[in-house]
């Protein structure tokens, strides 16, 4: 059963103006190697005193450390969410790349080091690291060493405590969908690019602690499908039907970070989606934005197949920014990995200013401008739209993506 509960006081994010990218998917963090122990610090605090996101500046260099939620999980069988692991984010000014970047962690009256990892083109060093122990949060600081032109720095400690406690969660156990969860588009939209798919409660399954999304063909069906429109082609195609679930009217958010554990389907021919809409939906006027978090358009695309966007109305005018996420496989724990194969937590982090889009923690670009400031609500779907239909044969069919767990943490309007 999914749980709802009341969201924490929330933190203040300090955005430096420096920290800002363009609009557009760029950043990827290469992996580093672990390190061994650190002196004692004399930096000892309590960890309910720390916040999530600390900054500490010198007259020539800067840190900026943020601890956010369990959003590390990647592996080949369902999980507790409970179990994954937290991402800490170090950015540093100025950039230098391949300068090691050391994880401390405080225990009692000193630090230990945890991890080291270099820092990236962006200036960004990504870590995953527990939570919790014995249910109590971690409190982490990062320790940049000496460079040629550039001596070693401590950053100000972040603690997790922030985001133990998540507002909302489904970790999809039992044999039935939630209440909370409602089913989508069912009907086939002649004219629109759904023309010849429909969302249906047959193409949705729960079992063994996740939700099954489908195509399958149409078994009522009794004449087949002809594409018009701008994605037309010739032939007549079996009409299919989608899993296509949501929250909409019983559980939404404003602001915060949300996640996703998921894998996804193998073949080209439908997307499956993790994404957020505004609880009065997308159209001409909507004040909100679309967010989709991630979309996967199957093995073998020929730009790797996953993608985030945001969609938002000008006027009647329908605009997108994003796109295709460079280097997806980058983000990939092994080489025998890959998005159909194994789960990966797929995340939002989003505020007043901007959308930062992970994949098991690690940034795979971010969004400004005309951020959405109206409630969303998750949406979970595989569909076939008529521009793929035509990729599969019918025999290929079922095709299914799975999710494990989705899980929001709340920030609210302080952000």
């Amino acid at each position: 059963m999914p749980i709802r509960r009341p969201a924490r006081r929330p933190a203040h994010l300090v955005l430096g103006a420096a920290l800002l990218l363009p609009a557009s998917l760029l950043a990827w963090a290469q992996p580093g190697a672990a390190s061994g122990s650190a002196p004692a610090g004399s930096e000892v605090v309590a960890a309910e005193t720390v916040a999530n996101v600390s900054v500490r500046a010198t007259g020539h260099q800067r840190i900026r450390l943020e601890a956010l939620p369990q959003v590390v999980q990647p592996g080949g069988t369902v999980a507790s969410p409970d179990a994954a692991s937290a991402a800490v984010v170090a950015t540093l000014r100025p950039v230098r790349p391949g300068r090691r970047v050391q994880l401390q962690v405080q225990e009692g009256e000193s630090w230990r080091a945890v991890a080291s990892k270099r820092q990236d083109s962006l200036g960004r060093v990504q870590f995953a690291a527990p939570a919790a122990v014995d249910g109590e949060a971690r409190t982490y600081r990062v320790k940049a060493m000496a460079s040629s032109t550039t001596s070693p720095l401590k950053s100000a400690p972040v603690s997790t405590a922030r985001w133990l406690d998540a507002t909302w969660t489904d970790e999809f156990e039992g044999s039935h969908l939630a209440p909370v969860w409602n089913q989508r588009g069912g009907g086939y939209a002649h004219g629109s690019r759904r023309s010849c798919a429909k969302g249906d409660p047959r193409a949705v399954s729960v079992d063994g602690g996740a939700v099954r999304l489908s195509v399958v063909t149409d078994p009522d069906a009794t004449t087949r499908c002809r594409i018009q429109g701008r994605d037309a082609r010739p032939g007549r195609f079996a009409y299919r039907l989608n899993g296509h679930i949501g929250t909409q009217h019983a559980f939404s958010f404003r602001y915060g970070v949300a996640a996703a554990r998921v894998r996804f389907q193998h073949l080209r021919g439908q997307h499956g989606a993790f994404w957020l809409q505004p609880v009065d939906g997308m159209h001409a006027g909507a004040p909100g934005t679309e967010i989709d978090v991630v979309e996967y358009f199957g093995d073998h695309h020929p730009q790797g197949g996953l993608a985030s966007f945001m969609h938002r109305y000008d006027g009647k005018r329908r605009i997108a920014s994003g796109g295709w996420i460079p280097r997806s496989r980058s983000y990939l724990a092994a080489r025998d990995d890959g998005w159909s194969k194994n789960y990966h937590v797929f995340s939002v982090e989003w505020t007043p200013r901007m959308l930062v889009f992970r994949i098991d923690g690690q940034e795979t670009g971010r969004l400004h401008g005309k951020v959405s400031a109206v409630p969303q609500f998750p949406i979970l779907s595989l569909i076939s739209a008529d521009y793929e239909i035509p990729k599969i044969k019918e025999k290929r069919l079922p095709q299914h993506m799975y999710v494990d767990w989705v899980r929001v943490w709340e920030t609210g309007g302080g952000a």
